[in-house]
């Protein structure tokens, strides 16, 4: 799952903990900024079951957390990231 408006406070541990709730967190990572290590304000969590994973979904999306109103959905692939410059 995608998790969006997250805290900048908000910790790997602490999302897990906030998904664990529901089930079984297999993955859990807040992503940083790659210069300054801070805390981009999103993240990732995967679960053991889908099942698990739209519960967590339906309870958390749109719940405030730390001051900040999360939004909580499915994930989706990265597009690639070709570009259309010519060298």
């Amino acid at each position: 799952m995608y998790v969006a408006n997250l805290s900048f406070h908000t910790t790997d541990d602490e999302l897990r903990k906030l998904f664990a709730q529901f089930g079984t967190v297999t993955s859990a990572k807040v992503i940083t900024d790659r210069e300054t290590g801070r805390s981009r304000g999103f993240g990732f969590v995967e679960m053991e079951s889908e099942k698990e994973g739209n519960e967590a979904m339906k309870k958390l999306d749109q719940k405030e957390i730390e001051g900040k109103v999360l939004s909580v959905s499915i994930a989706r692939e990265k597009p690639n990231r070709t570009s259309n410059r010519r060298w």
